[in-house]
């Protein structure tokens, strides 16, 4: 039997919904006219500048015929999240003789739920499926809904009916205001030719970028290989073909709608960017740009590559760092206090090193070879965004067979305000390498090295810095006395 209308089963609907959102991305009213019209108008350019805190903005550049004087412009497929307070129009074509008269902003899609709403005091279709001796055959009947309030209530006829089971709802025709995507309607008012390139550019939320580094270090901890990508996440509600895809790195500062101020991260780079990634200074910021253009599909992740360098040297440090309160053992009076010996990966950011492009802030992961030649995870940290020429220092976790063991071993009155205090920092190698471990001290007050046994230079006002040789399988005993006038 062939009926007229809409045909939308209460499983199948949404999937109904998606297939006429293809030819139904208006209002049904103005359906036939935007149809004509997608037949000519086209997209001409499309590019998607993204930053790392869930904004991104879009420029979109299409091709329309406009009808003389006033008329509606209805621009589908933009991303669901856009800020509609954001958007700019213009006509790259004639900008003086097309002007915008109001803006509005569609985003009551169409939903099985909302369609049935919109339906309330207009007549249904109601379909139920009957199976009988191997056939089945439908049987219908016109229902006005009275109303959709915690389910539907029926009048047919003279009755009023809740409970109704049907298998299927004919709607005669979809709501003029119900829209199957977000959709930005212009009224334009238009004093030049028919045909026009216009350009909307507007910001959105659901697009993020971050910076992911994998350091590989050769087993003799001299020099590694450094790969940096781009992981790229859009969840705007909407894919982007064909497009320019820019990255931007730095902090930018955006105004939030209770007046606060927050720093977003960006991303930067520098010449010598990865394959196909071009990097330009930008006002305060870098900007990347990847070579060809690109397909970005709704709720994807997708990686770029952003730089790379092969043979960069490294430098293994192991890093004692002592803490204040560490100058008197509460707990338990004359047993030493263990340290960590924390291990970093130190390289620098330069052109010698094989690098010198600035690096947006992200994680770097670690990875090195074992005995066999198998890749293990090592450990990962993060960095901030960093400047060609600048020194990077990775901590990968604490050392196993290193054993660092600190004791006050004398404490002085000199007078009323002076003090002299004597320590004892005691390393344990177990390793079947020599090495050399830093250890820095705070020290407070005004103060004085009187003796030590290891080379040492003050770092800062209230901290000097030890360096220690430990042999292979061996032990090293830094000790020092310092005089505090506090």
């Amino acid at each position: 039997m062939h009926i007229r209308g809409f045909l939308v089963t209460a499983a199948a609907l949404a999937m109904a919904i998606s297939g006429l959102a293809v030819r139904a991305g208006v209002p049904a009213a103005a359906a036939s006219r935007q149809l004509d019209a997608a037949a000519r108008d086209g997209q001409a350019d499309l590019a998607v500048t993204v930053y790392n805190s869930s904004l991104a903005l879009i420029r979109d550049v299409r091709e329309f015929t406009l009808a003389a004087g006033e008329s509606d412009l209805h621009f589908i497929d933009i991303a669901a999240t856009v800020n509609p307070a954001t958007v700019h129009f213009r006509s790259l074509t004639d900008p003086s003789r097309v002007g915008v008269l109001e803006q509005n902003y569609e985003y009551d899609l169409l939903e099985p739920e909302k369609l049935l709403r919109k339906y309330v005091g207009r007549d249904v279709m109601l379909v139920r499926v009957r199976s009988e001796n191997g056939t089945t055959r439908e049987e219908t009947v016109t229902a006005r809904l009275v109303s959709y309030n915690n389910g539907p209530i029926w009048k047919i006829g003279d009755e009023y009916v809740t409970g109704l089971h049907s298998d299927h709802l004919r709607f005669p025709e979809l709501p003029s205001n119900l829209y199957s995507r977000p959709t930005l309607v212009w009224k334009l008012l238009n004093r030049g030719g028919a045909r026009h390139r216009i350009e909307a550019s507007y910001l959105a939320g659901g697009l993020s970028w971050q910076s992911d580094y994998v350091l590989t270090v050769g087993r003799d901890d001299r020099t590694a290989d450094l790969d940096g990508w781009v992981t790229l996440t859009n969840g705007s509600g909407t894919a982007f073909r064909d497009a320019k895809l820019q990255f931007v790195a730095g902090d930018l500062n955006r105004v939030r709608p209770a007046a606060r101020k927050q720093a977003l991260e960006l991303v930067a780079d520098a010449a010598g960017a990865g394959p196909g990634m071009v990097q330009e200074a930008f006002s305060e910021y870098h900007l990347y740009t990847l070579g060809r253009r690109t397909t970005i599909a709704n709720q994807e992740t997708k990686q770029l590559a952003l730089l790379n360098g092969a043979g960069v040297p490294v430098e293994k440090r192991y890093i004692v760092d002592g803490q204040s309160f560490y100058y008197r053992n509460r707990r338990s009076p004359g047993t030493p206090i263990k340290d960590n010996v924390q291990v970093f990966y130190r390289f620098r950011n330069d052109a010698k090193s094989g690098l010198g492009a600035p690096m947006p802030a992200g994680v770097v992961r670690v990875y090195q070879a074992d005995s066999k030649g198998g890749l293990q995870f090592v450990g990962e940290d993060r960095i901030d965004h960093t400047p060609k020429d600048e020194a990077l220092d990775l901590k990968i976790g604490n050392a196993f067979d290193i054993v660092c063991e600190r004791n006050q071993t004398d404490f002085e009155k000199i007078s009323d305000s002076v003090y002299e205090m004597e320590f004892a920092i005691t390393l344990r190698n177990h390793k079947t390498t020599p090495i050399v471990v830093q250890v820095n001290e705070p020290v407070g007050g005004t103060w004085r090295m009187i003796r030590a046994s290891h080379e040492w230079q003050k770092t800062a006002a209230w901290a000097a810095q030890f360096t220690v040789p430990v042999q292979a399988e061996g032990e090293a005993a830094l000790k020092y006395r310092v005089r505090v006038t506090y």
